[in-house]
């Protein structure tokens, strides 16, 4: 496995090269990004993981600057997963001037996690795009863990006809069915203990669902309302359509369930898909 740090070297190295996948990630890898890496190999013989903690996705107090960067370790877990190349450029590197091209987004952006983190996917896309220019990658596998993003990336790829296939890989979890996340390391004992109970209220509302329930602002009002009553700061518990994440008829069978909320100063995401019967 080789590291390179430089978009002049990468291109020397992908040169001839076909077939590539490419798993974006921010680096501080867990087990949920090694799996990205596995279906990567699945689906083709040369896998480019890139690592680069983006500051255009980032708020104003937002945690970019304590962000963990280990790329040391990150490359020890890649090359045992099976990794051909782990792409770390520096920000002067990837953005050489500042960047005033972004990528314009759908408004489904500026809803769910995005009406919470403005111009969070905004920067996020923009960083893709330059990936995919770079890398050149037929395959891009992404998590579902980040299901706003991962659709994003989905609309961003069909409406700019980009000749990349977008992979979503599924939500690795603890045993307790806690959702994998880098930002999970910054929970006390105590939080980490409660956390799990975000992906419980999701799996609530899903058997609420199954079982028939149809008032759906209901249940979303009544989650927000447990999970505050618990010490939680919820930005939000929503049930949209699994095609354009838009608010669901009553009779919509493909259904997510998507929740973001605070435990203490950690920021948690996790979502839940449902597929009803009509």
């Amino acid at each position: 496995m080789l590291v390179i740090h430089t978009i002049a070297e990468l291109h020397v190295h992908l040169r001839g090269v076909t077939g590539i996948v490419l798993v974006p990630t921010m680096g501080n890898l867990h087990q949920g990004h090694l799996d990205l890496v596995r279906i990567a190999r699945q689906y083709g013989q040369f896998v480019v993981v890139s690592i680069f903690v983006n500051p255009l996705q980032f708020g104003m107090n937002e945690d970019y600057s304590k962000y963990p960067r280990t790329l040391e370790q990150d490359c020890k877990m890649l090359e045992q997963c099976g990794a051909d190349v782990v792409f770390a450029p520096s920000e002067r590197d990837l953005y050489p001037q500042p960047q005033q091209v972004t990528v314009e987004l759908p408004p489904i952006a500026n809803e769910l996690c995005g009406a919470f983190r403005p111009g969070h996917f905004r920067g996020a896309a923009t960083v893709v795009l330059k990936l995919f220019n770079i890398v050149q990658p037929r395959i891009a596998v992404f998590g579902k863990k980040d299901y706003q993003q991962l659709y994003l990336m989905r609309q961003m790829t069909a409406q700019l006809n980009l000749p990349v296939e977008i992979i979503g890989s599924e939500t690795v979890r603890a045993s307790d069915g806690l959702a994998l996340s880098s930002r999970n390391q910054y929970l006390n004992v105590a939080e980490r203990t409660e956390a799990v109970f975000l992906y419980q209220n999701l799996v609530g509302i899903r058997l609420a669902i199954m079982d028939g329930a149809t008032d759906f602002f209901k249940l979303e009002r009544q989650a927000m309302e447990v999970l505050s009553a618990r010490g939680w700061r919820v930005d939000y518990v929503a049930i949209r359509s699994q095609s354009n994440l838009a608010e669901p008829t009553a009779c919509e069978c493909n259904l997510v369930i998507l929740a973001a909320a605070w435990l203490g100063k950690t920021r948690l995401i996790d979502n839940l898909e449902v597929l009803r019967d009509r």
